[in-house]
């Protein structure tokens, strides 16, 4: 730990902010006004311009499986939707899927019940909200962690730079792990997915060349037995922290790490308040802030389809506030680094190939 604290003084560093939802295959009918479970992390930012109004206006959320309490991907959608609820004075209402056959059926019933827009949470719903957009022209829809749909004029692609996101944690795991050896959990393979293991990686590597990265596809956003599964393997050999990008899977790997007494690192938004004296720091993708951005759009009559991006220069993704179990010169040092990537002088792989001529063949998930 000394030795590499030493080395950020000559190098820089870094630390930042994703995944997928379901449950049961009804709506809530909730307005928005109340928190579904952890506090809502929407900036201050994000919910300046409460002039406009958008009432006599439906939002629907359908999401993947998960839920809206999986304490990640899907909450903050979620969190988001009942901001801008609050803010706005749309109408808001959820329908969560239990499986992938769900995804068009409860697309439908919003559009049955004229909802205005109907917003999609994740890759996985990519082939329904298509199905439904090209259907449906006169329906607004928005999806996040898919662009395939960006050809569609009524269609808005909510996409994230969450590479920059998790390149700060794994910088933060390269300068924290005493043993020179971490993990990483991946709820799925897929382009979108694989960009948190690109940023992780080469996170870790830039802070510390040394580092092991352990790595494994749980291949579920919603089973955290098999988080818990593979965190168990990562410290068996020799892991002392782990990242995951796995929604709901990775509540497992927060609390085996916490019952190992390891660190752990969140996703999404701030994990933190799951496991206090184990969460160091979570890579946060501004799922809510997006959503929030979007339903403003839609009711100051601004909303196009095509592609929107977020990033470190909008908000869409960062680093988590909480730096309680962070020594002064690793927060020092990501935000040092976090300050090059906004400006352009680090520019974090976002692909294989990017990754590899970088890195060399190091990343195990593809």
């Amino acid at each position: 730990m000394k030795k590499k604290l030493l080395a950020v003084v000559l190098a820089t560093t870094m630390a930042l902010s994703l995944v997928a939802c379901g449950g049961q295959n009804t709506g809530n009918g909730n307005t928005g006004t109340e928190s579904t479970g952890s506090e809502s992390a929407v900036t201050e930012e994000a919910g300046t311009d409460t002039a406009v109004s958008g009432e006599g206006l439906k939002i629907g959320l359908v999401t993947d499986t998960g839920g809206v309490e999986d304490q990640s991907f899907n909450q903050s959608a979620w969190e988001g939707l009942q901001k801008a609820a609050k803010d706005f004075g749309v109408e808001v209402n959820y329908l969560s899927s239990s499986t992938d056959a769900d995804y068009a059926p409860n697309i439908e019933t919003f559009i049955d019940e004229d909802y205005d827009l109907i917003i999609s949470v994740g890759f996985l719903l990519a082939d329904a909200t298509r199905a439904a957009a090209e259907a449906n022209p006169d329906v607004n829809f928005a999806i996040i962690d898919d662009s395939s749909c960006a050809d569609l004029a009524n269609v808005t692609c909510l996409t994230f730079k969450q590479e920059q996101a998790s390149y700060l944690v794994g910088y933060v795991a390269g300068l924290m792990t005493e043993k020179d050896n971490v993990g990483f959990v991946l709820g799925m393979a897929s382009d979108v997915m694989h960009l948190f293991g690109y940023g992780y990686c080469a996170g870790v590597l830039d802070a510390n060349p040394n580092a092991k990265i352990q790595q494994g596809n749980a291949n579920n956003f919603g089973d955290p037995a098999m988080g818990t599964t593979l965190t168990t393997n990562f410290v068996t050999n020799g892991a002392d922290v782990v990242f995951h990008a796995a929604g709901a899977t990775g509540t497992g790997v927060i609390s085996e790490c916490q019952s190992k007494g390891i660190m752990a690192i969140g996703v999404d938004s701030d994990q933190s308040y799951l496991a206090p004296e184990t969460v160091i720091t979570s890579a946060m993708k501004r799922v809510d802030n997006a959503v929030y951005s979007t339903v403003s759009q839609l009711a100051e009559g601004t909303l196009k389809g095509g592609v929107a991006v977020y990033d470190l220069t909008n908000e869409g993704v960062d680093i988590a506030p909480t730096t309680d179990l962070l020594p002064e010169e690793v927060v020092t040092a990501v935000n040092e680094v976090k300050e090059k990537i906004i400006s352009g002088e680090i520019t974090v792989p976002d692909s294989k190939d990017a990754f590899e001529a970088a890195y060399g063949d190091v990343y195990e998930l593809d």
